[in-house]
């Protein structure tokens, strides 16, 4: 070994590496500094999600059963978001010393301690919404000024906070004989959340939809009357015995459907093995003429706006009960092309399911991932499904009759891209790039065409693929950026040049998805910063070169994992850090663990690959789309040139107004 590997490294003039430059952030300040890890964000649905934290913790004791009212009050405050009062006449937060910290009570150690709550047991709560400790502790931590009053045991007592510090001891204020319950008081500091404003709309609406996700609830809303306008009352109060069912009456009032009645219900799950209630499920869905369609999923009264399993189950219930209808009525052949999209295509559906323990993507409770839920819900809604077709058999045909007719009219569709990729496919010399692995195409399931970042990962992507549906594009690194690059450079460039060729649908405004050779696109890159740059970069080339792609939905960013994590004989994968950390809390829960770290797709086995990423059953995808508002491409794409551009000077400012952020996403990576 030479000698000069252990010469002196030149010193650096910065300052010097030892132990006193590693911080230790106690209490609530990592809330404060790092903000995105806890609410995802500082903009303007963080602000109120912060609201939505202190209402599900209400929410909660309603349907504990220990609450029947619940006010939310929004009040005018001059320089600031505005202020906000939530209150419920529910058992109220305990006040008594808690044990393990002497001197402080169970409030203070709840809204001033991260991970404190009485949620992890699922002794005071069968199902609910809080599941991490830090819903309320973070409320606190982002606000100038938290005031909480508690009324038990007809004593009513406060506590006042700021900034998630402590202002005094609890005080007990005086007689309550008639009431009890918690009531919370906070706003928002402008600090972390700057000029904004709450938009009383969005709470309204917000607030309405909690009270029709419960239907035992009584929710009043009251705000400021500066604030109230035709749409938005001063006072109001919503309390809704139908549930789902009458949300969604009021949703397609006044439409044309399929179906005259809607198809809802609810259904309790069975106890499970150790006798435990597992909640239950309550659903309302209606097939509009000419719809677009609307989704609205939740777990124990909390949004997930992205689906997850409870979405899965539903699907499967559906789409099982419609082809048994089929064989049924006479329609064998046409039932087993009948896919989920078909059915649930264009409907209006409403979803919400109560179960213990629920397990979600992140702390912004986006996605529920709890597998169980799938296998609930399926079990519950199949009988009542298969009840509300067969029971009037005009009505069953009816809706049968236009999901045959969805089917009918994809399968043209995808007969006509067929045609026109067979046809690019015989001119293989000319129209085909020679590193595509092409699919037959003769598969049940629509086309797929995988770009993979590296050749090593390509050769894995091949071996794990299902040729008749997945094609693999393997490019080399990162591509071009054609945000600042020259029309003359992006023509001349390769890897641009064979990914056009392979599309086969045309650029900028030639560009035509009607001509697109598959149905859809998956960027699959490495689970790492580079990984991101490269699928930035290809989405990047899809706004910009291939708009229609995007605009119609063609378009998916694929969501390989992390690491790799077993105990025993039992083995899961993590997409992420915070998604790692939860599986050990969860699933591996006082299990001794080996965590395995990916350090790109080519370091996964084909079957890994298969199972984690690429098989449609058991994946996770992302669309990328454009928002309806931004149809016109105008704000989007003034967010491509200034992050994208040629001039830097617009990055440079972008990452200083986000360097928090951007310093917790490089922590994460």
């Amino acid at each position: 070994m030479s000698d000069d590997l252990f010469d002196e490294i030149p010193k650096s003039t910065g300052e010097a590496y030892d132990g006193s430059a590693i911080e230790v952030l106690e209490g609530l300040e990592p809330v404060r500094r790092r903000p995105g890890m806890y609410i995802g964000g500082t903009d303007e649905r963080a602000l109120h999600h912060l609201v939505a934290e202190v209402l599900d913790n209400a929410m909660d004791e309603a349907v504990a059963g220990h609450a029947n009212r619940i006010e939310v009050t929004l009040e005018e405050e001059p320089g600031t978001a505005g202020r906000i009062t939530i209150t419920d006449n529910g058992r109220g937060i305990p006040v008594d010393e808690h044990p393990k910290y002497p001197g402080k009570s169970a409030l203070e150690v709840i809204l001033s301690t991260l991970h404190s709550g009485g949620k992890f047991s699922g002794k005071a709560y069968a199902t609910s919404g809080g599941l991490h400790g830090v819903g309320i502790s973070v409320v606190n931590a982002l606000s100038t000024k938290t005031r909480v009053e508690v009324a038990r045991n007809k004593e009513l007592y406060a506590q006042e906070f700021s900034k998630g510090q402590t202002l005094g001891p609890i005080q007990k204020v005086g007689a309550a004989p008639n009431r009890r319950g918690t009531s919370v008081t906070f706003t928002p500091d402008t600090e972390i959340f700057g000029e904004q404003k709450f938009k009383p709309a969005r709470l309204f609406k917000l607030v309405r939809s909690k009270a029709y996700l419960f239907a035992g609830v009584e929710i009043r809303w009251k705000c400021s009357p500066s604030l109230a306008t035709e749409e938005i009352p001063a006072e109001a109060t919503f309390q809704f015995p139908g549930g789902l069912a009458d949300h969604l009456a009021e949703q397609v009032k006044g439409r044309e459907c399929v179906t005259v009645e809607a198809f809802s219900g609810s259904q309790d799950f069975p106890a499970n093995e150790e006798g435990l209630e597992q909640g239950r499920v309550e659903w309302a869905i209606a097939w509009p003429l000419y719809s677009d369609g609307a989704y609205s999923w939740y777990c124990n009264t909390i949004p997930t706006p992205d689906g997850g399993t409870h979405e899965q189950g539903l699907r499967a219930a559906l789409t099982k009960g419609i082809r048994a209808f089929a064989e049924l009525v006479g329609e064998k052949k046409k039932a087993k092309d009948i896919t989920p999209d078909d059915v649930v295509t264009g409907s209006e559906i409403m979803l919400s399911v109560f179960i213990r323990d629920p397990q979600f993507q992140s702390q912004t409770k986006d996605r529920l991932t709890s597998p169980e839920a799938a296998r609930l819900v399926e079990n519950a809604v199949r009988d009542h499904f298969d009840h509300f077709l067969t029971h009037n058999l005009d009505r069953g045909k009816a809706l049968l009759g236009a999901v045959i007719e969805r089917v009918e009219d994809r399968l043209r569709r995808k007969a006509e891209r067929e045609v026109k990729r067979k046809t690019a496919t015989n001119a293989k010399k000319v129209r085909l790039p020679g590193k595509l692995t092409d699919c037959s195409g003769e598969g049940e399931g629509e086309t797929e065409l995988f770009i993979v970042e590296g050749d090593s990962a390509g050769g894995s992507a091949k071996q794990a693929r299902d040729r008749k549906t997945q094609a693999i594009l393997p490019i080399r690194g990162k591509i071009l950026n054609v945000a600042s690059a020259s029309a003359d450079k992006i023509r001349a460039n390769q890897e641009i040049a064979d990914l056009m060729l392979a599309l086969g649908c045309g650029v900028r405004k030639d560009c035509n998805a009607d001509n697109l050779r598959y149905d859809r696109i998956i960027i699959m890159t490495d689970a790492d910063v580079d990984g991101a740059h490269i699928a930035t970069l290809l989405m990047t080339f899809f706004f910009q070169e291939m708009p229609d792609i995007v605009r119609k939905g063609h378009l998916y960013l694929a969501q390989p994992p992390l690491y790799r994590l077993t105990a025993g004989s039992t083995s899961a994968y993590a997409r992420d850090d915070a998604h790692r950390a939860e599986l050990e809390k969860t699933q591996f829960k006082n299990k001794k663990v080996e965590v395995g770290r990916f350090k790109g797709l080519g370091e996964m086995n084909p079957q890994q690959l298969r199972e984690t990423t690429m098989a449609p059953a058991s994946r996770s995808l992302i669309r990328i789309t454009l928002p309806p508002e931004y149809e016109d491409r105008a704000a989007v794409k003034d967010l491509v040139d200034r992050l994208m551009g040629r001039n830097p000077e617009h990055r440079f400012h972008f990452i200083q107004n986000r360097a928090g952020d951007l310093d917790r996403d490089l922590i994460d990576a």
